[in-house]
């Protein structure tokens, strides 16, 4: 699919109601910024994904971002087979930094306002992560994406997501993966498998599903902070799920 093709698909598939959520987080996978490529980035889709984001900021949504970077170099990858963990890991927050400069270039491109704050400090090329001056850019309608994770080796991006969400208080967080939701078995596998539309968070644990690592998910449980599973791949599907829309699967308390 054109570039042009993907933006007819997203604008006819865009939601006409208003957003339930004010303030969000977005966890995105940096397998999804590969599109059909096998590595790296392909620029149709995080164009297409800057453009879903441009339409949830002209709803006045308040959107903060932590991607991942999968698509570069996972610390617990195979690439990394042999290496220090701990520098292994490192080497996956500077992926994340590529992304989050890859994404914030595409947002100004559509027209966004976004500011990258890093974990690591690296202030030739990034600002470093201040929670007050994130906050500010929030309320003056910028998009604020934040690189290296955590900053601390031995935490994946999923717990950077969790951390980051709760102090900017947002409302839910918003996992943007491959797949449409959540399922009852692996749907690649098992043709039976059902996709959940809502579970709670002890339904969740109680059937060993696996919606993000066991301290992201342990945060947003203790936080009370709703997590929505659903595929940045489809287009519109950003802004049904900031609608309220049957998009996904809603993990709750």
């Amino acid at each position: 699919m054109s570039s042009n093709e993907r933006a007819a698909q997203a604008a006819s598939a865009r939601p006409s109601a208003a957003p339930i959520y004010r303030r969000v987080l977005l966890k995105l996978s940096g397998e999804a910024l590969m599109g059909g490529e096998v590595y790296g980035i392909d620029r149709a889709t995080i164009e297409g994904m800057a453009r879903d984001i441009a339409g949830v900021v002209t709803m006045g949504v308040e959107l903060s971002i932590v991607i991942g970077g999968g698509n570069i170099f996972r610390g617990v990858a195979g690439g990394a087979a042999g290496m220090d963990r701990a520098t292994a890991d490192y080497m996956g927050m500077l992926a994340t930094v590529m992304n989050s400069l890859a994404l914030q270039d595409a947002l100004r491109q559509c027209g966004v306002a976004a500011r990258v704050q890093s974990a690591l400090k690296i202030e030739q090329v990034v600002e470093p992560y201040i929670r007050p001056k994130a906050l500010r850019y929030l309320e003056e309608g910028k998009v604020v994406i934040f690189a290296a994770g955590t900053g601390n080796p031995f935490f994946t991006t999923d717990t950077a997501a969790a951390l980051r969400g709760a102090e900017m208080g947002v409302e839910i967080v918003l996992k943007a993966t491959k797949v449409d939701g959540i399922y009852s078995a692996d749907p690649l596998t098992d043709r039976s498998a059902t996709r959940f539309r809502r579970i709670s968070f002890d339904e969740a644990i109680a059937r060993h599903l696996q919606v993000m690592d066991a301290t992201a998910f342990a945060l947003c449980r203790d936080q009370k902070l709703p997590i929505k599973v659903f595929s940045i791949l489809e287009a519109g599907a950003l802004q049904r799920a900031i609608c309220g829309d049957d998009e996904g699967t809603l993990v709750h308390v």
